[in-house]
């Protein structure tokens, strides 16, 4: 994030701040007198930073300051004897940010008596007294050994650890035994599985629009594994040794470095503009931040856009660097004495199951090589990606990608091929994003890498969230999930040349940024893109209407009153075809849901679909029913009300109670089945719960009517997961008196199936708990422990656990050698966590199987819990030794400048 032009970070050196100076006839400093000293040096050393603007400079000042601080104090609450007191994680690195706490080790010989334990409780109260905050651990070695031994985390940090004072041989014996006691294999599988977990937490992309920038993907956290891994592996500790061996080339080099600078100084600012410990680049930080950097508003660009788009191009030389150095890294430590070539053509070959270059120079001789190696690697879905070496090429090539290459019609086809393939579009967008490519081939894309979105709905830059629009279109497409898009998939089931699809997504928001309406200059930008590919005129006109109209039908169903017959004609004569219609809706739904997790919901899948049938029936020359779809369902809800013996007059007392989006959101039979049960008494005052099994013992069908309050839905759901009842769906509505009408669909234990007798518990228990509003809620159980170790085999296995768009499941995806007793296997490691099937999709190919599962449970709301469960997945899969077995999560892309 060259964040200024001509910008050059030194790589430290000592401070502007004088040491304390050491003078045993000196009486010793009082607290108060070591906090208002300590103070004061970082105060100057903070004001030298603003001069010198050097990261690394600071940080150790920062860490010196500290150090000296803590060894003085130590002079008045000496540590127990024979202890040693050791700097860890960051602080222990030499590294020490202006809101960071200090990360300390107190390493003891044997567990502390009384005496010791006093003497370190002191310490860690004079630490809080004078203003540094300890991150303290009291330790044995054979704690720390244990320790480490169970959580990579702990063994990361105390790799890093730095004497500080005390005993000295103990010291070393501990840091003799932790590199004894490291496996650079196993440590290479645990980190990234850490790291693949930590990415998941920030939604697998460094472009969102409040990102962190120490922990989110492209931040600092993965340099820092990085130089981690290397030093495990023998090759450094510091960027200029690794620079000396062949992971990295002199151009590389410079380009972390120059990210690594910039996101240090990032870091610092955010922490002093803060006044506290905040990584995250918030959006009211975002335009102080900007000032500090020198940026201003410009038109159609604010300043704090300005300074995110640079942090955004910084982010993605982190992740295409990580990404190099992890393959190189992955080669290092796992070699094969085997490792011959089998050729694909004569300028592909495959290597360790990657995709890999005949010739090194191929890009150089032939630049359309640069969009063929996405369609081959599409081709053969057998390959686990390309080699750190085509990448590496791939970058150093990007340039050749120029007006020329843009008007031959060799690449032209080429990049129609890659999207029009059964698989793998999304995957090689995201890569030939993340290599500059696609930006390259498409100069307005370039435009919008990286832009900013100030709204309050998009949670992505505009880039990212274009390529979320194919990801959610492709999905129409895929069988494992035409349950979550029915219609959808339906419709693009029928539709000619569906991947036409792709290109309107690509261009429907490409001219964000650049002032006036965005969907007429798209519009344009997708024209001339289709005029220039030889696309069909018709296929023109298609791509012109999409990109030009894309927010149409959200906006009516939306804004507008659906059962206005006028609305539906005027947007059919909009629309003017069942193909345009279609075409329309599917890209209306993959937009919405992919601005953001928290926008889509049923309620607006309804309107949509409601718009969608009112208006193929106005395209089919239907005269308008005067009749609406409200009118029909209460007119079905009252037949069957009747047949049940109710009065129309009770019946309609309990209905004036409820509004249009109730009768919306039910079906007759469920109105008729509420209004059963609550008409005589929907003015209370008592809770009532109500409970029906559906179909064959599918599932259980739960009503609860209640006096509203904001802690209502949790207290339900509290219940229901106490009785192991798993929701499928829920639907919240409240009554104009404030009464809370709740209903769900709730699965049991996959155990039980004794769905009657639990129907009557529900309605008993749920109702006395509504009333007694019990304050004890269940704890999720703890996580179960894991191996690190993962074992390869010849088909290298992988495994995917993302939250689906709703936040309420899990999806697992697995790729691995098929065998007997598989599924099997899987199953009891679901059970071991505590984990519920919902679905599963089972696919097999040849000696190869890419299932995908639907999972619920608790155990998977926390980070450490979801490593666990994946790390067991994968030994489940029976990996073998010699190859690392790998947890991918979808990565989201960014590109080297």
């Amino acid at each position: 994030m060259a964040m200024r032009p001509g910008e050059n970070p030194s790589n430290g050196g000592s401070g502007p701040v004088d040491a304390i100076q050491k003078d045993s006839s000196r009486p010793q400093p009082s607290l108060t007198e070591l906090r208002t000293l300590m103070q004061a040096r970082r105060a100057e050393a903070i004001q030298a930073w603003r001069s010198h603007l050097r990261p690394d400079t600071l940080l150790s000042t920062l860490r010196r300051i500290a150090d000296e601080t803590l060894r003085s104090l130590l002079k008045i609450h000496p540590l127990p004897a024979g202890a040693c007191a050791a700097a860890v994680g960051g602080y222990g690195r030499g590294e020490l940010y202006p809101g960071s706490d200090l990360d300390i080790l107190i390493l003891l010989e044997c567990a502390p008596d009384a005496a010791a334990r006093e003497r370190i409780e002191a310490l860690v109260a004079a630490l809080w007294d004078i203003g540094l905050e300890p991150g303290l651990s009291v330790r044995t070695l054979e704690q720390c050994r244990h320790e480490a031994a169970a959580d990579i985390t702990v063994q990361t940090s105390l790799l890093e650890a730095r004497w500080l004072a005390g005993g000295r041989t103990l010291f070393r014996r501990f840091r003799e035994q932790m590199q004894r006691d490291l496996d650079p294999r196993d440590f290479y599988l645990a980190k990234r599985t850490e790291m693949q977990q930590r990415h998941a937490r920030h939604q697998d992309t460094p472009y969102a629009l409040e990102p962190n920038c120490k922990e989110a993907p492209g931040g600092l956290r993965d340099l820092q594994v990085l130089l981690w891994l290397a030093r495990a592996a023998g090759l450094g500790t510091t960027w200029r040794a690794v620079a000396r061996t062949d992971l990295l080339t002199s151009a590389e080099f410079r380009a972390l470095r120059r990210a690594e600078q910039a996101f240090k100084r990032l870091r610092i600012e955010l922490h002093l503009l803060a006044g506290r410990r905040e990584d995250r680049v918030l959006f009211d930080l975002q335009p102080r931040l900007a000032r500090v950097y020198g940026f201003v508003d410009q038109p159609h660009r604010r300043a704090g856009e300005l300074l995110m788009q640079r942090y955004y191009w910084a982010a993605r030389v982190v992740c295409q660097v990580n990404r190099l150095l992890m393959l190189a890294l992955e080669e290092h430590l796992f070699p094969r004495t085997q490792d011959k070539a089998a050729a694909l053509d004569d300028d592909f070959c495959v290597r360790r199951g990657r995709l890999a270059l005949v010739r090194e120079d191929a890009f150089e001789r032939k630049p359309s090589l640069l969009l063929k190696v996405f369609l081959v690697t599409q081709q053969h879905p057998e390959l686990q990606g390309m080699a750190a070496g085509t990448l590496r090429a791939m970058w150093h090539a990007r340039l050749r990608i120029d007006r020329a290459f843009r008007d031959d019609p060799v690449n032209r086809q080429l990049f129609l091929q890659i999207l029009r393939q059964p698989r793998g579009i999304v995957h090689a967008l995201r890569d030939m994003t993340m290599w500059n490519i696609l930006p390259r081939y498409l100069p307005p894309f370039r435009r919008i890498v990286g832009q900013m979105q100030h709204d309050l709905f998009h949670a992505y830059t505009v880039d990212q969230h274009i390529l979320m629009v194919v990801r959610n279109l492709r999905r129409f497409t895929m069988p494992e999930h035409a349950q979550e898009y029915p219609l959808a998939s339906q419709l693009i089931a029928d539709l000619d040349d569906h991947w036409l699809l792709y290109i309107a997504a690509l261009f429907h928001d490409i001219a964000k940024g650049r002032g006036g309406d965005h969907s007429q200059l798209g519009a344009a930008e997708v024209r001339r893109f289709a005029r220039h590919h030889a696309l069909p005129r018709e296929s023109v006109e298609l791509l012109d209407f999409l990109v030009r109209e894309h927010l149409t039908l959200s906006q009516v169903a939306q804004k507008r009153d659906l059962s206005d017959p006028r609305v539906i004609h005027e947007f059919a004569a909009r629309v003017g075809s069942r193909r345009r219609l279609a075409a329309l809706y599917l890209l209306t739904v993959a937009d919405i849901r992919g601005t953001s997790p928290k926008v889509w919901n049923s309620w607006k899948g309804k309107l949509l679909e409601d718009l969608y049938h009112r208006t193929l029936a106005a395209l089919g020359g239907e005269q308008p029913d005067t009749r609406t779809i409200l009118a029909l369902r209460k007119d079905a809800a009252a037949a069957e009300i009747r047949r049940m013996g109710l009065r129309d007059e009770s019946r309609d007392a309990f209905w004036s109670q409820l509004d249009v989006a109730y009768f919306l959101r039910h079906d007759a039979n469920e109105i008729a089945w509420h209004t059963r049960h609550l008409y005589h008494c929907f003015q209370g005052p008592d809770p009532v719960v109500r409970a029906r099994v559906l179909g064959q013992s599918e599932a259980l069908q739960v009503l609860a009517y209640a006096p509203d309050r904001p802690d209502l839905f949790m207290d339900i759901c509290t219940y229901f997961d106490r009785h192991g009842l798993s929701i499928q769906d829920a639907r919240i509505h409240t009554t104009r008196q404030g009464w809370a009408l709740d209903s769900f669909i709730v699965l049991l234990p996959e155990h039980d199936r004794d769905y009657r007798s639990h129907a009557s518990l529900i309605e008993h228990e749920l109702r006395a708990s509504l009333t007694d509003r019990p304050a004890a809620r269940r704890d999720a159980p703890a996580p179960h422990p894991g191996s690190r170790r993962s074992r390869a085999f010849p088909i290298m296995p992988s495994v995917t656990l993302q939250p689906d768009e709703l936040g309420g499941n899990w999806r697992l995806s697995v790729t691995a050698a098929d065998r007997v007793g598989l599924l099997h296997d899987l199953a009891r490691v679901f059970a071991r966590h505590d984990v519920s099937l919902k679905m599963a999709k089972i696919m097999t190919l040849g000696d190869r199987v890419e299932d995908v599962f639907v999972l619920d449970g608790s155990g998977l709301e926390h980070p450490r819990g979801q490593i666990q469960f994946e790390r067991q997945v994968l030994e489940a899969l029976g990996t073998a030794c010699d190859t690392p077995p790998l947890l991918s999560s979808t990565t989201p892309t960014t590109a080297l400048p």
